[in-house]
């Protein structure tokens, strides 16, 4: 939990997305195992980012 801590936490993959168009970098939303929230990677694999789950 001390990792998902540090990040920030968004209540929709949506409110993540739009978050993310403020940065120059692809990031995608994916929803936390630990938290249930949803956090910003740009990381491709792993996390379920395309469906935000």
């Amino acid at each position: 939990m001390s990792i998902c801590r540090r990040k920030r936490r968004f209540d929709s993959a949506q409110a993540a997305q739009t978050a993310a168009l403020a940065f120059a970098l692809p990031l995608f939303a994916y929803r936390c195992d630990r938290c249930g929230h949803f956090h910003l990677t740009s990381r491709r694999k792993g996390k379920g980012w395309r469906d935000g789950q």
